[in-house]
């Protein structure tokens, strides 16, 4: 593929995620071109983009969406941001990939939505446990009907250091971690409807955090139409390392999926067994982000529709939603459905 039929991206974000996913883009995707980079942090758009040898780079993210030579856009800036840049891309005619969640709240999700379906542009969320190879197995198995009748499944996120914070915000733990593991259960448990949602959640790692209204543990028990039962965990400090994994119980058995294996090396010593275990998600997921990137690019350039859509996220955040309310209140939620 020449460099004029490549799409031409620009990345909102130049943090951590945001530099990664710009490497990516520079590197890695076939079909598609890091164009440009915005980020409103002094500096941080213009370094990012000079380390990547990209000439454009703007301060304003609306002066990127209006540059005609941007084709499509990669959203990884703050999370409360991300509907109101998802909607200004879709209005621009820029395709959008959106890191979760896509929005905060049901009504920003519905306009969001509704923006980039008005303008026919790619949406996709980035939903990156259904491109890790063994999640993305399990759920070509499910779908092949090979675990009968799904009965329970389970999902956990942990991540290896809490390192700041005072830096997150409010109720982060349901709508930018255990997101992902709604999203897992949704399809683990698919063509079931979730009806109930239960959280209980604390502050185990920081408790002094607590009053500030950080939570770093959480347990959420979710309950399905045709009577399945799913319980998604997580906590901000496991000290063995980025630990995501999934299971799946059904009337014809049982898959598991996900390690905290830094590689395929064990090790034996008089000391015992051992292995080397990841320490940031873009260690461990690497090749998930990098495909959910390159189908991004290749449902721009197909018309087909992406794995993880604008829909799909507003059903995760619905149970975000409701695990906050379930907290707040001290008793189960009931969905809508």
């Amino acid at each position: 593929m020449s460099a004029i039929t490549k799409t031409r991206v620009g990345l909102i974000g130049a943090g951590r995620m945001g530099s990664f996913h710009a490497t990516s883009l520079a590197q890695c995707i076939p079909g598609a071109v890091l164009a440009a980079v915005a980020d409103p942090v002094s500096g941080a758009a213009q370094h990012l983009a000079s380390s990547l040898g990209v000439a454009k780079y703007f301060t304003d993210p609306q002066a990127m969406l209006d540059d005609a030579g941007i084709d499509a856009v990669v959203i990884a800036a703050p999370a409360r941001t991300h509907a109101e840049l998802v909607i200004a891309a879709a209005r621009a005619g820029k395709h959008v990939f959106c890191e979760k969640p896509m929005a905060v709240t049901l009504e920003e999700a519905d306009h969001a939505i509704a923006a980039a379906s008005r303008a026919g542009v790619v949406l996709q969320v980035g939903f990156n446990r259904r491109f890790v190879s063994g999640f993305a197995a399990a759920l070509e198995e499910i779908a092949a009907g090979h675990i009968g009748s799904v009965q329970l499944s389970r999902s956990v996120t942990r991540d290896p250091q809490l390192r700041d914070p005072a830096s997150i915000p409010q109720w982060t733990i349901f709508l930018e971690t255990l997101i992902h593991d709604f999203d897992t259960l949704l399809h683990f448990n698919r063509g079931a409807k979730p009806v109930e949602v239960y959280a209980i959640a604390d502050a185990l790692v920081r408790p002094d955090f607590k009053e500030k209204g950080l939570l770093d543990t959480a347990v959420v028990t979710m309950r399905f139409d045709n009577g399945a039962i799913a319980t998604a965990e997580a906590n901000f400090q496991a000290v063995y390392g980025y630990d995501v994994r999934g299971e799946v119980f059904g009337s014809a058995g049982m898959m598991q999926a996900g390690n905290i294996n830094l590689n395929n090396c064990i090790r034996y010593s008089p000391q015992g067994i051992s292995i080397d275990t990841s320490r940031q998600d873009t260690d461990l997921l690497r090749d998930a982000y990098i495909a959910e990137l390159t189908e991004f690019v290749h449902c721009i350039h197909t018309g087909a529709q992406p794995r993880a859509s604008g829909e799909d996220a507003r059903c995760a955040l619905e149970i975000a939603l409701a695990c906050i309310a379930s907290v707040q209140q001290g008793k189960p939620i009931a969905l809508r459905g």
